[in-house]
């Protein structure tokens, strides 16, 4: 694809996704979509069936695969800080894979009592995040190359660890720092532990990141916080460090959408 093409589509990219009606549209969407189940549900029960779909999604089968997706982030986010613009294609097509990834193996179940199920909204937002990483392996708007950042910005560094380790025995939904965690649990394949990876490393390099891309997965990752938030909270006594795992999610994604929506000086933008 011709660079002047590339860079005509990403232009609409930046402008669609900043209207108004482009954020009210992912809102509208949340209400009008509703889960499947392949043996139906009365309307009462849509909580239940997307609880249910949540709370047993295929992903669970695939316990083995758990530390090649801990294992193979961390080897790209540390390639990152020695290989700076040599990975950032290889970074953005991985994370690609995983939203697509996220959408199939935690939206999907096949459970007893309402046989294949499909939690709708979720896996559609995942895709729509999916083609924009996808989008960004084409257009190469993030530019890893070394800048200086006010300190205060690394704040983000230690929100996306703690994600990304998921410090919780599975047992006892409690709290468990056992470093094993760091590469042997379920978080890499989990979309509420992984993106605050992803936004945290692209808020470290802004401006010179695909700001379309940076909006629309902080976007949904906000919708996404605020879901896990909502269902944690008749059951906090139990679920209380989930809630507070979860916090990195939120906090992150809504300093990357204000990122996403400032007004960029042209000189930022430019190569040094």
């Amino acid at each position: 694809m011709k660079e002047e093409k590339i860079e005509n589509i990403q232009k609409k990219l930046e402008l669609i996704t900043g209207k108004w009606w482009f954020f009210l549209i992912f809102i509208l969407i949340q209400f009008i979509i509703p889960p499947y189940a392949s043996k139906g549900y009365k309307l009462a029960e849509q909580g239940m069936v997307i609880g249910e779909i949540l709370d047993h999604p295929i992903a669970h089968n695939y316990t083995k695969l758990y530390p090649v997706f801990k294992i193979i982030p961390i080897i790209l986010v540390i390639s990152i800080f020695f290989l700076r613009n040599k990975v950032t294609r290889l970074f953005s097509f991985y994370a690609a894979i995983s939203y697509v990834l996220f959408a199939f193996l935690q939206n999907i179940a096949v459970t007893e009592k309402y046989g294949l199920g499909i939690v709708t909204i979720n896996f559609l937002m995942f895709l729509v995040v999916a083609a924009l990483w996808f989008w960004e392996v084409i257009a190469r708007k993030n530019d890893f190359t070394p800048r200086k950042q006010q300190f205060w910005k690394y704040w983000v560094v230690p929100f996306a660890f703690l994600a990304f380790w998921y410090p919780v025995n599975m047992n006892t939904l409690r709290p468990d720092f056992n470093p094993l965690y760091l590469f042997t649990n379920m978080a890499g394949l989990a979309f509420c532990m992984m993106t605050p990876v992803y936004l945290g490393i692209l808020t470290l390099f802004y401006p010179r990141v695909n700001i379309a891309t940076l909006r629309v997965t902080s976007l949904v990752g906000i919708i996404i916080a605020l879901y896990n938030i909502m269902a944690i909270f008749p059951y906090l006594r139990v679920l209380w460090w989930n809630g507070v795992l979860h916090i990195p999610l939120l906090a992150i994604s809504i300093y990357a959408l204000v990122l996403s929506l400032q007004k960029i000086p042209v000189e930022e933008t430019r190569g040094d």
